[in-house]
């Protein structure tokens, strides 16, 4: 990540999903720093996320085709399947100091099961334009994005490919992060090349013990904080013991007391998420990306960490936008009564719902905005 995205703050001011999962008809709009999306199991925060994972794969390496046949075809993608649904249709908008920035783009059902671009289109609005400016379309037919295309000035389309590397650049820059895989297989329990691999947390965490020894090395104060934070409630943790070898690393750490190591196959599922939670929510501002995504950062954590990583995403969001997808009461009381979004499903369809202060007013003098959500005065309950 460059140096100049940094400069370009950006966040999620609107998003509009159509046909995707459950995602109907999804329209969320004038969204904060810090959001947190709670609702039932299946009620589509997940969807949610899945969305950004899809754009992720779309628009950093041109493979959305491989993302659609990972995920089981285009025909799962489409909410009731392709004899009820025939298009995806999203729309994403960006605001950041100089202005608006918006992408949209349709995805229709091919044969044999996969999907080509039937529109797709980008545009700047400047701040203090008193208009919208106009779209810059880039053709139909396309198996992948065509925006990645624009941005090379080669003249093939008739866009300006300035305006194409900014949307490309801000829209790279939201980044999905979900650290389940804790399996025997997962990635972190491989080793990692540190040269290639410890500029940013990838979405799995994996690559952890490698962005960790990039910080022992070139940032030790950062590191020691993020030591001193693991033993808030992990009072057994020493420090990690994160040793190259061939220019490769593996995930250890050290118990006080004790001369053995433990390795990442030693730790409880757990601990290996909440080291990565603890390292990405401290990481240095050009090892972040401008908006982070995180499904159900509580899963598996003792109450203690659950409550420190929420403290943590709140410093965080003054500086970078958060969007949370969590069934943790505990992590919902981190956040304002209007920053939670609710999601239903209704008919098989997810539907949102912002809450008012206003309305909650005499709860909240009592109750904490998690335990209103206990109480099932918030809604979002099975």
């Amino acid at each position: 990540m460059t140096g100049s995205q940094h400069h370009q703050r950006a966040t999620i001011s609107s998003i509009r999903i159509q046909g995707f999962r459950s995602l109907a008809d999804l329209n969320l709009e004038e969204l904060s720093q810090a959001v947190v999306l709670i609702g039932a199991n299946g009620s589509g925060k997940s969807n949610l996320i899945r969305f950004f994972e899809m754009m992720s794969w779309m628009l950093r390496a041109r493979r959305l085709g491989e993302f659609v046949e990972r995920q089981g075809g285009a025909g799962d993608q489409l909410f009731g399947g392709h004899s009820t649904t025939a298009v995806i249709e999203a729309e994403i908008g960006l605001r950041t100091g100089s202005g608006q920035n918006d992408y949209k783009f349709a995805l229709a059902h091919a044969h044999p099961d996969r999907f080509i671009f039937t529109r797709e289109g980008f545009r700047i609005s400047r701040e203090g334009s008193h208009e919208m400016a106009p779209w810059q379309w880039l053709g139909i037919a396309h198996r992948e994005a065509e925006i990645i295309a624009a941005m090379e000035d080669n003249g093939a389309h008739d866009v300006n490919p300035q305006t194409a590397r900014v949307i490309v650049s801000l829209l790279r820059s939201c980044a999905v992060y979900q650290f389940h895989d804790t399996s025997d297989t997962s990635s972190f329990k491989k080793n990692w090349d540190v040269d290639s691999t410890s500029s940013e947390l990838r979405s799995h965490g994996g690559n952890l013990a490698a962005v960790l020894y990039r910080l022992e090395q070139e940032d030790s104060r950062r590191y020691e904080w993020i030591c001193d934070q693991i033993r808030r409630v992990l009072p057994i943790f020493d420090r990690f013991t994160i040793s190259g070898r061939y220019g490769r690393v593996y995930l250890s750490w050290k118990a006080r007391g004790q001369e053995k190591t433990y390795g990442a196959h030693l730790t409880s599922d757990g601990t290996l998420r909440f080291f990565a939670l603890v390292t990405l929510l401290n990481l240095p501002s050009e090892m972040l990306p401008q908006v982070l995504l995180l499904d159900e950062p509580e899963l598996g954590l003792h109450p203690a960490a659950v409550s420190l990583v929420g403290g943590m995403i709140r410093s965080l969001s003054a500086n970078r936008q958060i969007i949370v997808a969590t069934q943790s009461p505990m992590l919902v009381d981190t956040f304002d009564i209007d920053e939670i979004i609710v999601f239903d499903l209704v008919n098989g369809r997810t539907e949102s719902r912002t809450l008012a202060r206003h309305q909650y007013g005499q709860w909240l003098d009592e109750f904490t905005t998690g335990e209103l959500w206990q109480k099932n005065l918030l809604g979002g309950h099975p």
